[in-house]
């Protein structure tokens, strides 16, 4: 299979889209596909240059809020020549910005069977931005957009039956999986806790993320000093970048700020925490949940998404009812009981056990039969027209 992949994250950002974008990739690439991967032009990518591995790199500007992250400016015509030169089986859109968009335009004019994957609850996001009036607009933009292709993937099934009630069309359940490999309690590291101010038996909280309004920090936070009410010598530890970053630092300068890590070094700073805190309510999937279950932190989140899916409570973490603080401080007490019951050796070792069942290759199995099956129904298609 021929196939063009745009997307408007893609590594070396670092957020959960672009890891999975990067994992499906290289798993297809694998399996013998041709991937081209269209995204925009990064910050530190210097003008004129290309990466190796079959990337197209199309202009970009910064995105309002998240000047880290870039969109990718429209250009159908463009992107019709070059699939007009070398035209893909599929063109899969992971992403609904101005690139996607051309991006959708161009292969249905070319004829070109679309797919997508919705990563992203954009809608939700607004009100914590200031702009809740417009969350009925973005929904409509994302139905009107996902429902002019073949088929939409999302991370969960739970994600796919909100979608539906919301008149989304044509969906199919894309999973995701987590490198239990890299994601290891094996790389705990007692000198990267001493960083950290934390002894061998101080417990350590860890969040790992976008330390941003979207992320419900605030109730995170809230959670970690009620904790530390009753464990004076527990840490705090924040894994990540963001533009709540500052206005938090300076609210709690005791807190550790890890900044953005990649590869080993996110993984020792997964392995050497104790509990993780994730309290977003705006996810479709939440990656760094299942990467924390295959680090064997003792996790406490929120019951939907990756929750939902994967934590059973009291067994392998701890879920809280959805959107309700009081459970989520609930589900910190439960844990913090654990703790002191001794348990916590027993639900790291359960997390781990789920994590390793999550493997990227049978995703990647999936999400290319899942491409074959809506080129093969355009085809039938435009044979019947």
């Amino acid at each position: 299979m021929k196939l063009a992949l745009v997307t408007e994250t893609y590594p070396p950002e670092v957020n959960g889209v672009a890891m999975t974008l990067s994992r499906l990739v290289t798993g297809l690439r694998a399996c013998g596909h041709e991937v081209e991967v269209v995204r925009p032009r990064q910050a530190k990518e210097a003008p004129g240059s290309e990466p190796a591995g079959g990337d197209w790199l199309v202009p970009g500007m910064a995105i309002p809020f998240y000047d880290s992250l870039r969109i990718g400016l429209p250009s159908v015509s463009r992107l019709e020549r070059r699939w007009r030169e070398h035209r893909p089986d599929v063109v899969h859109v992971a992403t609904e910005g101005p690139l996607g968009l051309a991006s959708l335009r161009a292969a249905r004019r070319l004829g070109v069977p679309v797919t997508s994957s919705f990563h992203t609850n954009f809608h939700a996001y607004g009100g914590h931005y200031g702009m809740g009036l417009l969350r009925g607009a973005v929904l409509g933009y994302l139905r009107w957009f996902h429902n002019r292709t073949r088929r939409t993937l999302a991370p969960t099934q739970q994600m796919v039956d909100e979608l539906a009630a919301k008149r989304f069309e044509r969906l199919g359940v894309m999973a995701r999986g987590v490198d239990a490999t890299l994601f290891d309690p094996a790389r705990r590291s007692e000198e990267l806790r001493a960083t950290w101010g934390a002894a061998p038996d101080d417990p350590v909280v860890l969040y790992v993320g976008r330390i941003a309004a979207e992320k419900n920090l605030g109730l995170a936070v809230e959670a970690f000093l009620k904790l530390r009410e009753a464990e004076p010598r527990a840490r705090f530890v924040l894994v990540g970048d963001g533009p709540a970053k500052a206005g938090l630092a300076a609210a709690h300068p005791e807190f550790h700020y890890a900044g953005m890590k990649r590869g080993a070094e996110l993984a020792a700073h997964y392995a050497s925490g104790d509990l993780f805190f994730f309290a977003s309510v705006t996810e479709t999937f939440g990656n760094v949940v299942t990467e924390a279950m295959a680090s064997g932190l003792v996790a406490v989140a929120y019951d939907y998404a990756a929750t939902r899916e994967h934590v059973r409570d009291g067994v392998n973490g701890f879920a809280a009812a959805f959107d309700q603080p009081g459970a989520f401080h609930a589900a910190v007490v439960r844990a913090r009981a654990a703790g002191a019951e001794g348990r916590w050796p027993e639900i790291r070792s359960a997390a781990r056990a789920t994590a390793l069942t999550l493997t990227w290759a049978a995703v990647v199995t999936r999400f290319a039969e899942d491409l074959t099956a809506a080129k093969t129904e355009f085809g039938m298609s435009e044979k019947r027209q």
